[in-house]
């Protein structure tokens, strides 16, 4: 039986994921966690065959905890699911430690299939992201700016230039305002740029949303 973990803040997302599982003879849904904290709370309970990490998850990102549960778990294949297109953060996945990627509007045969994938020993990826890979790893892929950004501060950054305010993205992510501006300044920083005008320009032309 293939035992698997789901970590998504959404309820409703988590009883999609569920239904979708059901279909399946072979797979059950024994875990859900809703906030990192309890993510990691479930982990050493039981030997699960897979983890489906939401990258968007309250306090801590999918990815800032990815690096630990890999380090903790090594042998966990982790599946990130996700609103965003490869481009934005599916490079970033696989680079700390994801088996997989995926978007959440995919079809759920896709993410069977993402599961069987992954249970057998192997990456789940798209044919863009496989090329993108392949290229970072003989050199012709040139590291830009925002991939120096970590992942918190590159989700910062992407909400700063959607417009949204301090307060709105402290509250997103469970942070003060004050450190909004902390990753800001960081990221204004590492992008070499002076405002949050020259950023959302950074971020436009980039296609990072």
């Amino acid at each position: 039986m293939i035992r698997i973990l789901i970590a998504d803040d959404h309820a409703i997302v988590r009883a999609g994921l569920k239904q979708i599982v059901a279909q399946e003879k072979d797979m059950i849904v024994e875990g859900e966690a809703g906030s990192v904290d309890e993510l990691l709370q479930l982990l050493p309970q039981k030997e699960w065959s897979v983890l489906i990490l939401d990258i968007n998850m309250p306090g801590r990102s999918g990815l800032d905890v990815l690096k630990e549960i890999k380090t903790r778990y090594p042998a966990l294949p982790v599946l990130i699911l996700s609103i965003y297109d490869e481009e934005q953060y599916g490079l970033r996945a696989i680079r700390s430690g994801a088996d997989g990627y995926l978007k959440k509007i995919s079809a759920p045969e896709e993410l069977i299939s993402a599961i069987r994938k992954l249970i057998s020993g192997g990456k789940y990826i798209s044919p863009t992201l496989a090329e993108r890979l392949v290229n970072t790893f003989t050199g012709k892929l040139s590291e830009k700016p925002h991939e120096k950004l970590s992942p918190r501060e590159y989700q910062v950054m992407c909400m700063i230039a959607e417009g949204k305010s301090a307060e709105e993205i402290g509250e997103t992510l469970s942070i003060s305002a004050h450190t909004v501006y902390s990753y800001r300044n960081r990221i204004l920083q590492k992008l070499n740029i002076k405002s949050n005008i020259e950023l959302t320009r950074y971020v436009l032309e980039h296609k990072l949303i």
